[in-house]
């Protein structure tokens, strides 16, 4: 309950930047939208030629190799595009957090400017992807519980990975050890987060399953058609707000383990409480 009630905190003063700058939205829009396409240029050629199953025991060495570097491809391209346009968010946060008046351009300029920062990013990104998918695959019984804990470190230590690029330009593999040197000098070793906006956002997805449900036990084609359409609408409008709210959270997150003063709007003890030792 602690957890929610300060992810809920965090999320009311990320709203809070938001809502000066909905125009930000775009950013997750576009994203989103980038990621179908990805999605659909691997999975229809892939299923048009009956290759996205996992190779099993039998397949081939080259067989292998083929659907792990097409694994790899994916992971290289989605990556990419949602470090782009979170670098836009992270752009436009940072100029609203001290003071500023950003606009989509600001952060459409600063993510076209570090492309080459993002791109690498992308590629240790997928790389460290990629690994975890193959340990999950190939070691027998305990793949998935290792990779799951190989992830969550991952997930801590690359946390300000994304405004280290934006902010200081640094290059990935910096930017990297820069998060777990901000990460550690600000709240110590051994951490996880003490915040879960996936959590919140799924209990507030909850309607969404509920008017699809009252569309499909509803009898009528009409109410189904609205029910669905309402929820997918709704879960789409979720998704957008989840994605900007986080990235405002991280600058602003960043800016106290850098500067150790809370951004305007953000309370220092929820900044402080968003990281705990494990």
């Amino acid at each position: 309950m602690g957890k929610i009630s300060n992810t809920w905190s965090l999320m009311g003063a990320s709203w809070e930047v938001l809502k000066k700058d909905r125009e930000i939205l775009v950013f997750p829009l576009l994203s989103g939208i980038c990621c179908l396409i990805v999605l659909a240029s691997f999975a229809i050629p892939l299923f048009a030629s009956g290759n996205w199953r996992p190779p099993d025991e039998e397949a081939t060495s080259s067989e292998q190799v083929l659907y792990y570097a097409t694994l790899f491809l994916f992971y290289f391209l989605n990556y990419l595009v949602m470090v782009f346009f979170n670098a836009a968010i992270v752009a436009c946060a940072k100029i609203r957090l001290e003071g500023g008046d950003p606009t989509v351009s600001d952060g459409l300029r600063a993510a076209i400017d570090r492309l080459p920062l993002i791109a690498g990013w992308a590629l240790v990104a997928a790389t460290a992807g990629l690994l975890l998918r193959i340990i999950e695959d190939r070691v027998e019984k305990v793949g998935q519980f290792i990779a799951g804990l190989l992830g969550i470190a991952w997930t801590v230590a690359s946390f300000m990975v994304i405004p280290i690029l934006v902010i200081e330009k640094k290059t990935p593999i910096a930017a990297l050890k820069e998060s777990t040197a901000l990460l550690k000098k600000t709240w110590g070793e051994q951490l996880i987060s003490n915040v879960s906006f996936g959590l919140i956002f799924f209990l507030l997805a909850i309607p969404a399953f509920f008017l699809a449900m009252i569309g499909f036990f509803s009898g009528s084609g009409l109410m189904m058609i609205v029910g669905v359409g309402l929820a997918v609408i709704y879960f789409i409008g979720l998704a957008l707000v989840q994605s900007a709210l986080q990235a405002i959270f991280q600058s602003a997150l960043y800016l106290y383990a850098r500067h150790g003063q809370a951004p305007a709007g953000f309370q220092p003890e929820l900044l402080r409480n968003a990281m705990t030792r494990r």
